[in-house]
């Protein structure tokens, strides 16, 4: 496969449309966590605002700057994250992470869709901007918890 097919595998339709239509975004006024996490290599950026009860995401929002990639990783999280635990955000992060660099399954439910990101595999400079909503999420997850038992 030539390199030109494999940058329009990349940036598929599905992941111009999802980029395109981030679930959640923007920022919550007074969330019981804010988490900001930037992906070194190329920069992208996610602020993470999240409250948590009853040990599941009661609400939630995201501002998101990243690349095309990013930004449909995001948007696949965002899609599904109300009333998710922190072990489901946590499974969720994990399976990304292997799907990306272990060829693993993509997440399943309720964290389906992920497969479209499969052709980034092959770019490892992509791979932290794919992860960055979900470990920013995960950890305002934990830091709201820890909150509430404070």
């Amino acid at each position: 496969m030539s390199a030109e097919n494999d940058l329009i595998n990349l940036y598929s339709q599905r992941i111009l449309a999802l980029a395109a239509d981030i679930a959640h975004h923007g920022r919550l006024d007074g969330p019981q966590a804010t988490v900001r996490k930037r992906a070194p290599l190329c920069g992208s950026m996610v602020t993470v605002d999240l409250d948590m009860a009853d040990g599941r995401v009661a609400r939630f929002a995201q501002d998101v700057k990243a690349c095309a990639l990013g930004q449909a990783a995001a948007s696949l999280m965002g899609a599904d994250i109300i009333g998710r635990t922190r072990a489901e955000l946590t499974l969720a992060r994990d399976q990304l992470r292997a799907m990306l660099t272990q060829d693993g399954d993509p997440p399943g439910a309720p964290f389906q869709g992920y497969e479209v990101l499969t052709p980034a595999r092959a770019y490892r400079n992509r791979h932290a901007s794919i992860l960055l909503s979900l470990e920013a999420t995960v950890e305002a997850a934990e830091a709201a918890e820890r909150a509430q038992s404070a």
